[in-house]
């Protein structure tokens, strides 16, 4: 192996290793939701626009951060974002003790993590050829699996020991040590900016190239979907806990820890479907994902009163399902766009995705207040989602008729 091969997989595995640290922080809101409604005394909605607030503040952040990346270069601002993360993560931990506190201090962290997302896989799109770029993005997204995981069980633990402030504090550790890990592994590593093009403009490049705007509705609608089931399939796992006879204490704390093996099964489907998109192509893979997983979202919420084991198998083959087309999305993204425009690609493509994905948990808290936690309730929140799925799915068939396939 020669030192251009090695120096690119330091760089991969310190760049996973900072994304899957940062992630620790996205899923702590989630994990303890069930646990926040009692102790401050706030509705489905309000939790549920408590992670909105930070789907919000990330979604901003990506598209000026992302467009920031196209002059500055990509490597100064995920390092930039990751430090300014880890600092407001201690101070989330420190100041959020009652929802408008929290509502505050969690969206303000997203404001500052929305740098290390597409800045990341902009590094990757620099360093790897087209041909290699599914399975590389699947890494960098898969690590963000394994972030999420890792928070759901940390979480889980720390509610049943020292309640959800010890988890807040434990969590928010995952965005100091990320800042350490990027640090570490991209110095003296290339900081990379591309020269402008006369005439590339973002109306050209962008706005009249149709393969990417298929692409970033399709990843807007497949974020109203992932990021909705995200927010509430830990509560809706406690509730299916609670339902079989289950104490609300330890509901909440199994729940949390059980609902982190959906995000390992995350982990799973980025690895494997962006291997696959290498192989078989992107459009086969986008529209096999979206079509599955807009079934699983339709099918999940009404096995509220279904034996517990058989929740958890739908459970996890939709969590495969419903990520399966994130790391293609990018891949294919990157292929479309030219490197000067990519970071506005990325940038528009988040803003709107992660401004879908802050709706969509307010929707689905407010139909639970609507009809209640029932399998009704569950049933037609998760069906929601699904509407995304389907969306995704015409995206989807589109880009691949826009391609001739």
């Amino acid at each position: 192996m020669d030192g251009a091969v090695q120096q690119n997989g330091r760089w991969l595995i310190g760049l996973c290793i900072s994304r899957a640290s940062g992630g620790l922080i996205f899923m702590t809101v989630a994990a303890t939701m069930t646990t926040l409604q009692g102790a401050w005394g706030i509705s489905a909605a309000q939790g549920g626009a408590i992670i909105s607030g930070f789907n919000l503040g990330y979604a901003v952040s990506l598209v000026w951060l992302s467009s920031l990346a196209d002059r500055v270069g990509a490597k100064k601002v995920f390092l930039a974002s990751m430090s300014a993360s880890g600092l407001l993560a201690v101070a989330f931990a420190l100041f959020a003790h009652g929802y408008l506190a929290a509502l505050v201090s969690y969206s303000l962290l997203g404001l500052a993590m929305g740098g290390s997302y597409t800045t990341g896989l902009m590094i990757l799109a620099d360093l790897y050829p087209v041909q290699k770029r599914g399975r590389v993005m699947g890494a960098f997204i898969a690590s963000t699996s394994l972030g999420y995981t890792l928070s759901l069980t940390i979480c889980g633990l720390a509610l049943s020991v020292g309640g959800y402030a010890l988890a807040f504090w434990l969590t928010a550790l995952g965005p100091v040590l990320g800042a350490a890990a990027a640090w570490a592994a991209l110095w003296g590593a290339p900081a990379m900016r591309h020269p402008d093009e006369p005439g590339l403009g973002l109306a050209r490049e962008l706005l009249g190239n149709k393969k990417a705007l298929l692409l970033i509705g399709g990843y807007t609608l497949h974020s109203w979907e992932l990021l909705g089931m995200w927010a509430w399939s830990p509560a809706f796992i406690v509730a299916c806990l609670a339902a079989g006879g289950t104490g609300s204490a330890a509901a909440a704390s199994r729940g949390s820890m059980l609902a982190g093996l959906f995000h390992l099964m995350g982990l799973a489907a980025s690895f494997t479907a962006g291997l696959i998109s290498d192989r078989l192509g992107r459009t086969r893979v986008l529209v096999a994902a979206a079509a599955a997983g807009a079934a699983a979202s339709f099918v999940f919420g009404w096995s509220l009163f279904l034996p517990f084991w058989l929740v958890m198998a739908l459970g996890m083959a939709y969590a495969f399902l419903v990520l399966s087309d994130s790391p293609v999305l990018s891949a294919a993204l990157s292929e479309a766009v030219r490197p000067r425009r990519l970071g506005t690609a990325f940038g528009l493509r988040s803003l709107l995705g992660f401004g879908a994905g802050a709706l969509s948990p307010i929707v689905f808290g407010a139909i639970l207040d609507a009809l209640g936690q029932s399998a009704a309730g569950w049933g037609l929140a998760f069906g929601m989602l699904g509407l995304g799925g389907l969306g995704a799915m015409s995206c989807a068939v589109a880009y691949g008729r826009s391609r001739g396939e």
